[in-house]
């Protein structure tokens, strides 16, 4: 397939600034957008400058500053882009292009700011970043735009390299599919396996750095694929050359070759993000994630009432049930959970009516009895679409662990390898069929967990592992057949037992997909951290045991569902603040994420999901929480001894936090008999922890804004993560020459523009 590496940059990407970049660009690696990162930030704070009434001599020369190196920076860049598009004449035209553009831009913001020795910078006479409002502003936004199209363009160097190096496999493996003596085999294998070594450096570093988790699933089974295979494909065509007329080893060899160009095929998919012949990627939707969407639009009808019609949800639903039926049909599922699913598919059906006929109802009177009505179908709705969660997730993994459990022994592949080395056909017969029923079985397991992996990255790898054992069945047959009838051969032999060490090797791997799927469900990783620090029985105080375990009920949970989504929303804004910090070691940072990780978990139980499951659990997470919000106060006092700006202001923050964290701390502590006591603790706990994330919020960028000023220049923002050493290194004889576009490549576009650390006014 002739793919254009051009196909990579596509839709649009823009900052939250107003700086908008191309509309025609699609930053979709993490290098590109981390190398942009300070460039924005940065812009903002010149532009900034143009709405402060104050200006001092300090501030004007701070600005002046600024915009000197603005243009310095952006001209070395320049250079860089323009060295790039000599060498690379399809990109020459665009690459110039946005080069002129960049440094149009560095002279018109140096011009703007040139205001230091300016008596009176706000007179007209002298056109200046505070008499030009919009020109600042344009000349930002072109900037910005150029620097993101140059870097885009220079990104497509790369996928250009992964093409080329696809190629090159590609060629080598036609000639190695052809040749007819061991002599001419080693010697190309040789040139095979350093190209392969080189095209998997270049994928690795992709996978790295792409930002779609879906694609990076998809790019790491690809290249699983493709180094297994490599081993696979050296003993299958030796296997071929030694007993040429056998057909067993012909079919076993030409499956290794289909496997790897697929995969290499998928890999170029990934990389220019294209299809052959256009074909769109229809991934089939699992069970997890429709009843998360199903819910989704369920709960959004407590604020819009006719965002969609009733068909809609109707139909989701169906489509959700006929999933169910991959269950209800297979031969694996127990009769109990069989029943269990058949049960809670009808009740969804009932729950799904009786939420419409209350819906319509709220459509034509909004009564508060009526929404209140509509709030507990809801709540029975979702509740029951939980609940067949939680039944599919149960079948499909406690299938999975008494099969693994079950072929752990790998006694089928065992008396292949003895069976064909006695040449016993008969024997050999017997077992392949063995081994067939138990592949169709990790097939169905792999096709189960699917549904309820819980991420699209794991359903990605369910997959990939079903595809595995599809393939790899056949290819042990034919490998014990190729040996079974020729006994004697040791290289059939060894090929027989590689196949079957990748047969072993994803049981493994399956082992630890299963667990991870649980800690998903259990919430355990996946979207989001959940705080592990429940109480554990002997480990905690005595009295909790007295205590009777007391979950909300329905109407309870109605009531506080609000107060859980803010909860939520909050979570997320917090995890937002974390995620810009260099340095995430940093203990404010640590903090930050370990209270939003238990706020989270708070969030999950006010819908009745989560690791906590009574209300005794929420409190004493909440004592938790209280606790790590007084170690972020502590940390907030360090901090406040190195800084000199805005000290008085974090001083009087922390001491509202450890107010805060004291208070909860009380209600958290306090006794509470009686249902509707208890639900008033509840409420209360939710609330407090709310309004310490919403402070939690406003902390975390005054941090990090007072330490990248007391670092003067260097930053607490993500910088653009170096790429691979070995990618840019001159002089190296372990490198191809066609490399040596690195040295002009993303490494020093990222160099130079990590070199704009622009001086912001004190």
């Amino acid at each position: 397939m002739a793919t254009s590496p051009c196909s990579s940059s596509g839709v649009s990407s823009s900052s939250s600034s107003g700086l908008g970049a191309d509309a025609g660009l699609e930053i979709r690696t993490r290098s590109v957008e981390q190398t942009l990162v300070p460039l924005v930030s940065q812009i903002t704070t010149l532009i900034n400058h143009k709405d402060k009434p104050k200006r001092s001599d300090k501030t004007l020369q701070a600005i002046q500053r600024v915009g000197q190196a603005v243009n310095l920076a952006v001209g070395r860049f320049v250079t860089v882009g323009e060295a790039i598009a000599n060498e690379n004449h399809e990109l020459k035209e665009e690459m110039s292009i946005a080069c002129i553009e960049a440094r149009r831009a560095g002279e018109t913001i140096a011009q703007l700011t040139d205001v230091a020795s300016l008596d009176h910078p706000e007179s007209d006479s002298h056109i200046t970043i505070f008499t030009d409002k919009t020109g600042v502003v344009k000349a930002a936004r072109l900037l910005l735009s150029s620097v993101t199209k140059v870097l885009v363009l220079a990104d497509r160097i790369v996928i250009k390299q992964i093409i080329t190096s696809r190629n090159k496999v590609l060629a080598t493996m036609d000639q190695l599919e052809k040749v007819s003596s061991f002599q001419e085999f080693v010697q190309i294998f040789s040139q095979f396996g350093n190209e392969m070594v080189e095209f998997a450096h270049l994928t690795g570093d992709r996978q790295n750095d792409l930002k779609d988790e879906k694609k990076k699933a998809r790019m790491a089974a690809s290249r699983a694929i493709l180094e297994k295979c490599t081993m696979m494909l050296l003993t299958a065509s030796k296997t071929c050359l030694r007993h040429p007329d056998c057909e067993s080893a012909r079919i076993n060899k030409d499956g290794v070759f289909h496997r790897m160009r697929l995969a290499l095929e998928q890999v170029i998919e990934i990389v220019t993000d294209s299809r052959p012949n256009g074909e769109n990627e229809m991934a089939p939707i699992s069970i997890y994630s429709g009843i998360k969407e199903f819910k989704n639009k369920v709960e959004g009808l407590r604020e819009n009432l006719y965002f969609l019609s009733k068909e809609n949800l109707s139909t989701m639903l169906e489509v959700i049930l006929e999933h169910t039926e991959d269950f209800t049909d297979s031969a694996y599922t127990s009769h109990e959970h069989r029943e269990h699913i058949l049960e809670l598919s009808k009740q969804a059906k009932m729950e799904l009516e009786q939420l419409v006929s209350v819906w319509m109802q709220a459509q034509n009177q909004k009564t508060k009895d009526l929404m209140e009505d509509l709030e507990v179908a809801i709540l029975k709705t979702c509740q029951c679409m939980n609940e067949l969660k939680r039944e599919v997730h149960s079948a499909a993994t406690s299938l999975a662990a008494d099969l693994l459990k079950y072929h752990t022994d790998h006694m089928v592949l065992k008396a292949l390898k003895i069976t064909g080395v006695e040449g016993n056909l008969e024997a050999v017969a017997e077992y392949t069929c063995k081994l067939s029923e138990q592949k169709e079985q990790l097939v169905e397991m792999c096709r189960l967990l699917r549904h309820v992996s819980g991420t699209e990255p794991l359903e990605i790898t369910c997959i990939h592992a079903e595809d595995t054992f599809q393939v790899t069945g056949p290819q042990i047959i034919s490998a014990a057949e190729t040996l079974a009838l020729h006994p004697s051969s040791k290289i059939a032999k060894e090929n027989l037992e590689v196949f079957c060490e990748a047969w072993e090797s994803q049981l493994s791997d399956m082992s630890l997909l299963l667990r991870e799927i649980n800690d998903v469900f259990e919430g355990r990783r996946g979207e989001k951290r959940v705080y592990l620090s429940l109480p554990r029985p002997g480990k905690h105080n005595a009295n909790l045991k007295a205590l009777k375990p007391v979950k909300l009920d329905t109407e309870e949970q109605a009531k506080i569902a609000k107060l859980g989504l803010e909860l939520h929303l909050l979570t997320s804004d917090v995890d937002s603040e974390t995620e810009k910090w260099e340095d995430q070691e940093n203990e404010i940072v640590q903090h930050g994420q370990g209270m939003s990780s238990m706020a989270y978990s708070m969030y999950l139980f006010t819908r009745g999901e989560g690791l906590l499951k009574t209300t005794q659990d929420l409190f004493h997470q909440a004592e938790i929480f209280a606790t790590e919000g007084t170690k972020l106060a502590s940390a907030l006092h360090a901090l406040s001894d190195q800084v000199h700006d805005d000290k008085p202001l974090l001083l009087l923050e922390a001491e509202k936090l450890i107010s805060m964290c004291k208070q909860l701390q009380i209600t958290a502590k306090a006794s509470a008999q009686g249902k509707s006591a208890t639900f008033t603790k509840v409420d209360a706990c939710i609330l407090k922890t709310r309004n310490v994330m919403t402070l939690l919020c406003q902390l975390l960028p005054l941090c990090c804004k007072l330490l990248r000023k007391n670092k003067a220049g260097n930053g607490c923002l993500k910088s653009a993560p170096p790429w691979k050493e070995d990618r840019i290194r001159t002089g190296t004889n372990a490198r191809p020459p066609e490399r040596r576009l690195d040295t002009f490549g993303i490494k020093s576009l990222e160099n130079h523009v990590a070199n704009m650390t622009f001086l912001e006014s004190k």
